[in-house]
């Protein structure tokens, strides 16, 4: 029988393809290098990933250590952030009352300190502590005024304790806010030095100061 053209065809092709025995594909030295190439390129883009997952990963744990950082030394006073604290401004009607002068054991008062002095709050909550006022709070707070002695805040039903504490604490200034009960503020400046002696507190009625005293002016040297 005459041997097909088609098979003919096929055994000359496999004698002209060297990648070819027998009707199997021959690997060669180029399939090798593109195989071994494509599993470096891989191997690269994997590492290069879990590379990427690490940092970011750091970096997710560096922000919830700062956060959190940050939330302990909010709520212990010793990082300030003056965004998160409303700054007390003079009232523009100071009241007048009078108001009586109330029995120190009565009076809540938180002590903030809005200076660098360290242990400023701590010392003033300390003697008011020993004039027997209920010392609430002792923390930090960012105030605008600078150098100034000290401010007192209280809502509407607290201006007689605030009326006490300004007796105690003198040159300091008045500040209302909407706060409900008779728990007032005190936030120290760079003036403060400590409170008035027990026997010069003027305990008679009268009202509020809302801003501090002017400073006259020097009077100047006569001319030679």
């Amino acid at each position: 029988m005459a041997e097909e053209p088609s098979g003919r065809r096929a055994r000359a092709r496999a004698r002209r393809d060297p990648t070819e025995w027998h009707g199997q594909r021959i690997v060669t030295e180029t399939d090798l290098g593109a195989v071994f190439a494509a599993e470096e390129r891989d191997r690269r883009a994997l590492t290069s990933k879990r590379i990427r997952h690490g940092v970011v990963l750091l970096l997710l744990v560096g922000l919830l250590g700062a956060a959190a950082f940050t939330a302990v030394g909010i709520n212990r006073g010793d990082i300030r952030i003056a965004a998160l604290e409303p700054t007390p401004r003079p009232t523009e009607t100071c009241p007048a009352g009078p108001f009586d002068y109330q029995d120190p054991s009565s009076v809540t008062v938180n002590v903030y300190n809005s200076t660098d002095i360290e242990g400023l709050a701590g010392t003033a909550a300390g003697q008011l502590r020993e004039r027997a006022f209920v010392v609430a709070e002792v923390g930090n707070r960012s105030v605008d005024p600078t150098g100034m002695t000290a401010i007192v805040v209280s809502g509407p039903d607290g201006k007689a304790n605030a009326f006490t504490l300004q007796r105690t604490i003198p040159k300091s200034v008045y500040v209302v806010d909407k706060r409900k009960g008779r728990t007032i503020d005190i936030v120290l400046g760079s003036g403060f030095s400590a409170i008035a002696p027990a026997e010069s507190v003027d305990k008679a009625p009268g009202g509020l100061v809302c801003f501090a005293p002017a400073t006259p002016a020097p009077t100047p040297a006569p001319a030679k």
